[in-house]
């Protein structure tokens, strides 16, 4: 499968809603796991805003990958950012998006707040 890198480094990325549990099956309640490592994945919703655009983006991330307090406004750095373009039928109605995937998701307001007493 394609992936595709996302460069932030122009961006300015903060937490929209807090990391939540990644469920694979809503029907039996099943938490999704990273393939290689087996840990368990979370998914944290971040305002993406670049180029004068803003959007939305749930970002898989593994538990792991998550530091520091992630409320809601928080500036955030992300790790490894990748982007997979996914495709399926469901119902027999075929669905397609784009995937979005982090190593890490680190809080930045620890250090805004050290720059700023500098």
């Amino acid at each position: 499968m394609r992936q595709i890198p996302v460069d932030t480094s122009g961006a300015i990325v903060m937490v929209a809603n807090s990391p939540q549990v990644k469920v694979r099956d809503r029907r039996t309640g099943e938490i999704a796991t990273g393939t290689e490592t087996g840990a368990k994945l979370m998914t944290v919703d971040v305002m993406f805003a670049a180029n004068e655009e803003v959007e939305i983006l749930s970002v898989t991330v593994p538990e792991p990958g998550i530091s520091g307090e992630l409320a809601m406004g928080t500036p955030v750095a992300l790790t490894g950012l990748i982007a997979r373009p996914w495709e399926n039928d469901f119902n027999g109605q075929k669905r397609h998006g784009i995937a979005f995937r982090a190593v890490a998701v680190t809080s930045l307001a620890g250090a805004a707040a050290g720059a700023e007493a500098a």
